[in-house]
């Protein structure tokens, strides 16, 4: 067996770990009974540190260094070297009793955050976060150190390849500038239409999930290969081929989960849109979490909340609820869809706010990880933050700083991804617009098909065989543009989309 061929054999078995890891986590968040917590958490931690184990396994680095001196690897196999590389670079920097530490503390911070947001009860959530944070602190600072990195470039180049702070700094210090002007005017002309009639409820969740469920299948999702549930916070996962994403259900207003399916959906397309000849290989994995935001953004977002998917959909959620009146309209759901609104959360916030959301999460957590700012302080800061970039102030804890799961499950690192994500939806919606013409009226007619299959080609199917800048700027003829976002913004709530 050639040392590629070993390498690849590997890995191969690493994913299948990693999918067994997949459906539990899954089962976890959405369906285990909770007195399962703790056998559950060892059972992870100990699969977590065999998957480790396998990661570091000493081989590796003699088969790497072998393969890359082969002049016979196609370009998908030197790609698949390089991702091994990245993998196994960072993997080696922790030691087991670590990751294994790591593990215990998220399973535990995360079942005991699902009761304290409940309860609005930061204090009783402070001593297991406090663990999470040091021990995630403790893996950046190791990451790092192997990487040449700040603790807090090591966790976000786990979620981010080759991401750096600096350039998120100028990115989101230029958005922050930009924002806060652009929704007073989005406000203000928003104000100067009519207004909306009312959408009266209750909308029974088993109608709510019909209608979820007929806009993934418009949208492509392969039922033979996922499923839909009900979570406390929204996710896509699960494994390879078996991609299952969740929502919840809100009786007094459907359009939160829809948004939320459809976000997950497209996450889920990217899942099973990635390369089938490569699908156990790190080159099959998808290109880092801002392009998989992207995905969903892409979907949720630019395709549907545009007037061509409520011309669409208008009438799948009129059959759905029984309803008829001029709130059910194309154009009076489309305002509504499209509608600027100071909030609290993150994930029911419009395209306009939902960046000061990611900001402030992203300025929060650099702080913590820099162990610039006491734990105890979060509250506080994040309230001061939400005024300084929203103008507002959360009531309690549970529409502040403990309303996303991320922080207890180890997720740090991660949020500067959906803004970025953000930027990249819009400008790959405007490349598969301006390359494939029947991408808006084939969504006016319900078929994604035009927009799917250049998705498909464009991003799916090359898995993590380009970096992100040059994936993006082959797909779109440009790297990361800012000003792609401010058009698409400018276009939808200063104008007349």
């Amino acid at each position: 067996m050639t040392a590629y061929a070993s390498l690849s054999s590997h890995f191969g078995r690493i994913a299948a770990m990693g999918n067994a890891i997949g459906i539990l986590q899954w089962d976890n968040d959405a369906m285990m009974p909770k007195g399962a917590a703790g056998s559950r958490a060892e059972s992870m931690a100990l699969l977590r540190v065999l998957q480790h184990e396998m990661a570091v396994d000493p081989r590796i680095g003699d088969w790497l260094g072998e393969a890359e001196t082969s002049d016979s690897l196609s370009e998908w196999e030197r790609a698949n070297l390089r991702e091994i590389r990245r993998a196994w670079t960072v993997q080696t920097a922790l030691p087991a009793d670590l990751v294994e530490a790591s593990s215990k503390a998220t399973s535990a911070c995360e079942m005991a955050w699902r009761q304290a947001r409940a309860d609005s009860d930061f204090v009783g959530l402070l001593p297991l976060l406090t663990e999470v944070l040091k021990l995630q602190r403790e893996a950046g600072v190791a990451k790092g150190e192997k990487l040449g990195l700040s603790a807090y470039d090591a966790l976000l180049n786990d979620y981010e390849p080759g991401g750096r702070s600096a350039k998120i700094d100028a990115l989101f210090d230029d958005l922050a500038g930009f924002l806060p002007g652009f929704a007073e005017e989005a406000l203000a002309a928003q104000a100067r239409r009519p207004e909306l009639p009312p959408l009266e409820g209750p909308f029974p969740v088993e109608a709510q999930r019909r209608l979820g469920l007929k806009i993934m299948t418009a949208l492509g999702y392969d039922f033979d290969r996922g499923r839909l549930d009900i979570s406390t916070h929204p996710f896509c996962g699960g494994a390879d081929n078996d991609v299952r994403i969740t929502t919840r259900y809100d009786e007094a207003d459907f359009s939160k989960a829809l948004m939320g399916v459809i976000h997950e959906t497209g996450h889920a397309l990217y899942e099973q849109g990635r390369p089938a000849a490569h699908m156990s290989q790190p080159v099959g994995h998808a290109r880092g979490m801002s392009i998989h935001e992207s995905q969903s953004l892409l979907m949720e977002m630019q395709a549907c909340r545009s007037r061509e998917f409520l011309a669409f959909a208008a009438p799948l959620m009129r059959e759905a609820f029984g309803a008829s009146g001029p709130a059910w309209e194309a154009d009076a759901l489309w305002r509504r869809y499209t509608r600027v609104e100071r909030g609290f959360t993150r994930v029911d916030a419009d395209e306009v706010t939902y960046p000061a959301h990611v900001i402030l999460r992203y300025r929060l957590e650099k702080a913590l990880i820099a162990d610039a700012m006491p734990l105890a302080e979060l509250p506080a800061a994040w309230n001061a933050g939400m005024q300084e970039l929203l103008g507002i102030t959360p009531p309690n804890d549970r529409l502040g700083c403990l309303q996303d799961i991320h922080w207890p499950s180890g997720g740090w690192g991660y949020f500067p991804t959906y803004t970025l994500g953000a930027m990249t939806a819009a400008q790959l919606f405007d490349a598969a617009c301006r390359a494939e013409p029947d991408t808006l009226p084939g969504i006016a007619r319900g078929d994604f098909a035009p927009l799917v299959g250049w998705l498909r080609s464009n991003i799916h199917a090359q898995g993590s065989r380009f970096e992100t800048d040059e994936l993006l700027t082959r797909a779109t003829g440009r790297p990361l543009d800012a000003s792609v976002f401010k058009a698409h913004l400018a276009r939808r709530y200063l104008g007349a989309e």
